[in-house]
């Protein structure tokens, strides 16, 4: 069933840091996951038309130019518009400016309405584990 689970990834707004994406896109790939790969510099529209012409399951986002949180400001809000309000919404890396903790970072993501906050030291393994846990309650697993 993996196989059918489709998952976006990308990197959002201006940024132009790929490779974590790249790297993550191929695990998820080798885990069995069908990946829809939009690359860098992504606008959140197009990971809302994507999700919607491909009828995804999971959005998985990076950033690491530390910009996200006003790059994603209403994003939950236009995935409700859009009709996904079954997505997952997963977010990872440098998600803010400067030295802070991350705790806040997580805080202000899952107010934005992201389902799972990881900084950018996270294991991909135990992330991968989050999501199937999370599509199993869905009931897409």
């Amino acid at each position: 069933m993996k196989d059918t689970v489709k998952i976006i990834t990308g990197t959002v707004g201006v940024d132009a840091h790929v490779i974590g994406t790249k790297i993550l896109s191929r695990a998820l790939r080798e885990a069995g996951f069908n990946v829809i790969e939009l690359g860098a510099q992504t606008p959140t529209e197009e990971f809302i038309k994507v999700a919607q012409e491909t009828d995804a399951d999971a959005i998985l986002m990076s950033s690491l130019y530390g910009m996200a949180e006003q790059d994603l400001q209403g994003f939950k809000e236009q995935c409700l518009e859009a009709g996904l309000d079954d997505v997952l919404l997963y977010i990872g890396g440098i998600l803010a400016v400067s030295k802070h903790d991350f705790k806040e970072d997580e805080v202000k993501f899952k107010k934005l309405g992201f389902d799972r906050v990881y900084p950018p030291e996270a294991d991909m393994e135990a992330a991968f584990e989050d999501l199937r846990s999370d599509l199993r309650i869905k009931g897409k697993m």
